[in-house]
């Protein structure tokens, strides 16, 4: 009978340190979480259109340069114009002045430069909803070279003017697609989906439709194509019960 009471003392200590060690697992080990990561796109037709060209002239006087370039402003503006451009549309920036120099070579070595004009430059930016009118006149613009007009134009630029309420759209939907592949995880786990613990939202892209771009980490932005594709993702955090 003497070792008997020292056996509950050993058997009711192992069983005080499994009762107290499974209560701090319990309250140390935080609840089970899933994180999926949910994603919305949407197809859109650009809405603004934006396009560029320059037109110049050259002449070993700055003054008749300047007026040659003028006439040729004159001659653009009135041809826009006649295409159906709103005059409030076209906008003309300064005008940019650089010295033409020809660098000269005796025997192979630099001997200085030959002074050979100003060249006058100046760019024509139109702005507009209209996106097919723009789009045909950017596409004739050559027509000016019959009037004896250098023009150089740049690719349209497309954009869109309801993205902000289409953000709104692809977040709501990245938001409930996530959603939506939590409670099946955790339906197939037999688990229930619990409390929202954090939810981060990634980057917002835009790219050409059929382009063949690439999403960036910093995210795209195309202005190149008329037609595009916007996407976003969120990620969520539940927990399980």
């Amino acid at each position: 009978m003497k070792y008997i009471a020292p056996i509950f003392v050993s058997v009711a200590i192992v069983l005080a340190a499994y009762i107290a060690g499974n209560f701090y697992l319990k309250r140390a080990t935080p609840p089970g979480v899933i994180a999926v990561t949910g994603s919305g796109s949407e197809d859109f037709t650009s809405d603004l259109i934006v396009w560029e060209g320059t037109f110049s002239q050259t002449s070993m006087e700055l003054q008749a340069a300047f007026e040659r370039l003028n006439a040729d402003k004159e001659t653009v503006r009135q041809y826009l114009i006649s295409k159906g451009i709103d005059e409030k549309n076209i906008v003309f920036n300064s005008v940019k002045t650089t010295e033409l120099r020809e660098a000269q070579y005796q025997n192979g070595n630099y001997v200085g430069e030959i002074f050979k004009g100003y060249q006058l430059q100046q760019t024509v930016k139109i702005e507009s909803t209209d996106v097919p009118m723009v789009e045909k006149v950017s596409r004739e613009i050559t027509e000016l070279l019959q009037k004896g007009v250098q023009f150089n134009s740049t690719p349209p630029r497309y954009y869109y003017t309801k993205l902000s309420d289409l953000k709104i759209q692809m977040i709501s939907a990245a938001t409930e697609d996530a959603r939506i592949r939590a409670e099946k995880i955790a339906q197939n786990s037999g688990s229930e989906l619990g409390s929202l613990r954090s939810a981060d939202l990634g980057v917002f892209q835009i790219i050409g439709q059929n382009s063949g771009e690439s999403f960036t980490w910093g995210g795209a932005y195309n202005t190149a194509d008329k037609k595009k594709t916007a996407s976003v993702t969120m990620r969520l955090e539940f927990e399980i019960d």
